[in-house]
This record gives C-alpha cells, structure tokens and sequence, in this order.
C-alpha cells in the first residue's frame, strides 16, 4: 500500500484489534487497515511461531491456520507479543520503483460512469490510476486475481449495482477502495475502465500468480512513453 506520513504513524502504533477463535485450527486477527494487514503479516512470518502452517491476509484480517487444536491458545499467547519493527513499518511506504509493471488500454466500459462518480475527466480518471504505486493487499475470487490498494483516493466507487454475467479476461476495474484485474472470463460487478493483455495465471510459471500479497503494481497507459 503507498502509505501516507499519517498512515504509517498508524501502523507503526496500531496494532491487533482483536484475536478470535475460527474454528478449532486457526486465529483471525483482525486490524483497521490494509496497510496493518500487510505490515502484520510480514510480522506473523517473521516471528515463525510453532505450530502456524499458513498465515492467509485479507482487507481487514489475518488467518492463521494451525497444525493442530493444542496451538490455539499457545499461538494466541504468543501473538500478543508478536511486535512490528521498523523494517515492517518501513515496507508499507510507497518504494521508487514497482515491481511490475502493466500496460492497459484505458476503453472499459464504465470509463464514463466513473468519471461521473468521481467528477473527474476520463483523462483524469486514467492520470489518478496511474499515478500511484497499487499494491497487492491480498488474494482471492479466482486464482491469479490481486486486489489491489493504496490508489488515489479519488477513485474510490461503489460495485455496479447490476453485475454483468460475463467479463472479459484482462478486464482492468475498480470496486471501493481495490483495484483488480480479472485474470479470466468470469462474472463481475466492478467498475471496468480498461483491459490488459497480462497474463495473471499461468500453471506453467513459478508462481503460477502474476500478482502476489505485498507486491508493488505500476499501471501504465498503453501507448505512453514515460
């Protein structure tokens, strides 16, 4: 996530907000902030706590799966102590460079609707996405599929309200606070303002995901030349 000046005082001071029980075999933390929850998650990998197999981030939390029943309370009990440190909290700004870049034709269907929304130009809805380092929060809906967070602001829209039966592979969109790229034909109710012909998932490649957690994202215009 490209964090602010304030945002990282809030990770470097924030902390769990709280610690459930999920099932008998895993915790879910949760936190504030996406920017909290890859900050922790770096800080759970770290600290390699006994007994923890995965450690799965979301918007809002942190899975964290189990060997067994008799970890659940030790694993609580030491998440208490688990602390950032400033290489955690340092990891959440914005570096200089992405660590992949994606070209997209900026033609989406809801382009307009977008602009609408926002009150911007359509120039200047594809100027704010491309503007700021995106950053892979977590995974999930279909494999290869990055949400994305730390944009502009600005682009911040509802989903559809009537979702489309079939969107395109490559289909670039926006739903609230994400950005995402749909990495097959499939349903969808995001905003979509563009295509791109990366290939997000790929069996044959190592990893098979184009986009994983914590992986800086540079969007570019098709065409541009910087």
């Amino acid at each position: 996530m490209s964090a602010t000046a304030d945002e990282l005082d809030t990770v470097r001071t924030g902390g769990v907000r709280q610690i459930l029980d999920y099932g008998d075999r895993a915790l879910l933390l949760e936190f504030d902030s996406s920017a909290e929850v890859l900050a922790w998650t770096n800080a759970v990998r770290a600290a390699e706590l006994p007994g923890v197999v995965d450690i799965v981030p979301a918007a809002r939390t942190i899975l964290v799966k189990l060997e067994g029943t008799r970890y659940q309370a030790p694993t609580r009990q030491r998440l208490g102590g688990v602390r950032l440190s400033e290489e955690a909290v340092a990891e959440s700004a914005s570096p200089s460079e992405a660590d992949v870049v994606i070209d997209v034709t900026y033609d989406g269907d809801d382009l307009d609707e977008v602009a609408r929304l926002t009150g911007l130009s359509t120039a200047e809805v594809v100027a704010a996405h491309t503007g700021k380092l995106w950053r892979v929060g977590f995974s999930g809906f279909a494999p290869g599929f990055g949400y994305l967070v730390g944009g502009d602001e600005r682009l911040v829209v509802p989903r559809r309200s009537e979702p489309r039966t079939k969107v395109p592979v490559g289909a670039v969109g926006l739903a609230g606070e994400f950005s995402g790229i749909y990495p097959r034909e499939s349903p969808g109710g995001w905003q979509l303002i563009g295509h791109t012909s990366a290939v997000l998932w790929d069996v044959d490649r190592d990893p098979p995901a184009l986009l994983t957690p914590g992986m800086w994202v540079r969007f570019e215009a098709a065409g541009a030349t910087s």
